[in-house]
């Protein structure tokens, strides 16, 4: 495992915890993202882009780590379907959670 694949996993991770920090914060009111959603959005994209970086980076490498990530896609892939404004929405992205822990806790032991 290089250093880079480590910190390309956390990148995904920590990017991925904040868009559903955001979007938890909007779905509550406790924040009001009408004049900026596209953050959301961008938040999104940089999680995907990391995301797959950090596959293919476990990928090259051949650790095992890529294997607990992969079932993150599927959600991924997915929540864009699903309008934000419905309880699916949230489902769906928080299913994407223990793929990311797992693999946070791979890379790092």
């Amino acid at each position: 495992m290089t250093p880079v694949v480590k910190a390309l996993v956390t990148a995904a991770s920590a990017s991925y915890t904040a868009n559903c920090a955001l979007g938890l914060a909007v779905a509550t009111g406790r924040l009001d993202s009408s004049g900026f959603r596209w953050v959301h959005h961008a938040v999104y994209v940089a999680t995907v882009a990391m995301s797959l970086a950090a596959a293919v980076g476990l990928l090259r490498t051949r650790d095992r780590a890529l294997l607990t990530l992969l079932p993150a896609a599927v959600p991924l892939a997915a929540i864009p379907h699903v309008s934000a404004r419905t309880r699916g929405h949230a489902l769906i992205a928080l299913t994407a959670a223990p793929a990311y822990a797992t693999t946070l806790v791979a890379v790092r032991s």
